[in-house]
């Protein structure tokens, strides 16, 4: 009995592998408000009554679906960081992933389909922002780790910019590493006092006097 109620529970995750590979191929073919239970059935293979036997609904397989393209996606990023040394480094190496991705393969267009269903559901919103969420910490951490301003600020708009440069990959081809990376660099400040000696002649000294014009000593 043991081994009968193995091999059904093998058949169960068998037919849910197909279930979830057909949604995200008809997720970034058709898009997401296209996928019927009827759709989905015929690409797995499938009864339809296996889908709802499997899952508590369409919506909910499709969720499942697209959560598990997203979080393979970010999964990917994780190792990334642990071979950067320093916060330039690790930017260069995220920015670089991207540039795998044109916005007409399969990742992007199911990206851009979450995100505008995650808009009109909820629980999908829910579990997008779990994922991103749990990614922003880990960056956070990393970043902290390294004395770089205001750690969690940072870490979200940076996930926010990843995002949104994958999301307007297809639409605008340009935006690559090489042109992103001078732009980004730019927020990974140091938490550590100003570099005075930047300042311009004129400028206000630490210490409360003005540079002076000639050679930079005070007056």
């Amino acid at each position: 009995m043991a081994e009968a109620a193995s091999t059904s529970a093998d058949r169960g995750r068998q037919i849910r592998d197909r279930l979830t590979r057909a949604a995200v191929e008809l997720i970034a073919e058709r898009g997401w408000a296209a996928v019927s239970t009827r759709i989905l059935a015929e690409r797995a293979g499938v009864g339809p009554g296996l889908v709802h036997y499997h899952y508590a609904s369409l919506p909910a397989l499709l969720t499942e679906a697209a959560i598990g393209v997203m979080r393979t996606f970010v999964d990917a990023l994780e190792p990334l960081l642990d071979a950067a040394r320093t916060p330039d480094d690790a930017l260069a190496l995220l920015l670089g992933e991207l540039d795998r991705y044109d916005g007409s393969d399969p990742t992007s267009r199911v990206f851009v389909e979450t995100y505008l269903a995650a808009s009109r559901d909820e629980q999908l919103r829910q579990a997008v922002g779990a994922l991103l969420a749990e990614f922003d910490g880990r960056l956070a951490g990393w970043l902290g780790e390294r004395r770089v301003a205001a750690p969690a600020e940072t870490a979200a708009v940076l996930v926010a910019a990843i995002d949104g440069v994958l999301l307007h990959r297809a639409l605008r081809p340009g935006l690559t590493a090489a042109r992103v990376l001078p732009v980004l660099r730019r927020t990974l400040t140091p938490a550590a006092l100003p570099d005075w000696g930047q300042h311009p002649e004129g400028g206000q000294h630490p210490e409360g006097g003005q540079r002076s014009g000639r050679g930079g000593a005070d007056r």
